[in-house]
């Protein structure tokens, strides 16, 4: 999209538009749809939010359906990201202001999982973990196009019975080396907490 960096940051990086653009991002949805999945969040809220987001071109109103010819609301093409120039422009200073909107995004879900009566973690799939992968740009690009080929087929799942909406979040980037493991000492001296 072709929105600037501080337009689009005023615009999406806010708790409630992230997760309007979340529920949006699986395919058309009307306003009562975008309600249903956002509970919490007063109706006034929501329709202001839904037209600043449709003014400023990080949604779409593609359409009326329904009996009170309810909007229709769909991501833009290229969907409501930065474009690559947008990322280029970035600073680091912005990246990190992303990236905690990101992370914030993240503990409000959860959050509000935590807060949902008779949770299990384990029954419910929640999980999380870090590892760290050691891999050349060849090996890394496999992994990618793996990881999309995997994902891509389930985006489309419209909701129905027996389906749980379940939230994927990846951060991807390169970490420190770990140091070099010290020498080993010189055979003449013993291993230290040996007494001899």
């Amino acid at each position: 999209m072709s929105t600037s960096n501080e337009r689009w940051e005023e615009l999406a990086l806010h708790p409630v538009r992230l997760r309007i653009l979340r529920s949006v991002a699986a395919g058309h949805r009307t306003t009562r749809e975008i309600a249903g999945l956002l509970p919490d969040v007063p109706q006034a809220t929501l329709y202001r939010h839904l037209a600043a987001l449709t003014k400023g071109g990080l949604l779409e109103a593609t359409g009326e359906r329904g009996i009170g010819q309810e909007r229709v609301y769909t991501l833009p093409p290229g969907g409501a990201v930065l474009d690559a120039d947008g990322l280029a422009a970035a600073t680091a200073e912005d990246h990190e202001r992303y990236f905690t909107a990101f992370v914030s995004s993240l503990l409000a879900d959860f959050s509000r999982y935590l807060a949902r009566d008779g949770i299990d973690l384990v029954a419910d799939g929640v999980g999380y973990r870090q590892t760290v992968l050691n891999l050349d740009d060849a090996e890394f690009a496999e992994f990618a196009r793996g990881f999309a080929e995997l994902v891509r087929p389930l985006l489309g799942n419209e909701p129905r019975d027996g389906r749980t909406p379940r939230l994927l979040a990846t951060v991807l980037m390169p970490v420190d080396p770990p140091p070099d493991p010290p020498p080993d000492p010189p055979a003449d001296i013993p291993p230290p907490n040996q007494h001899g």
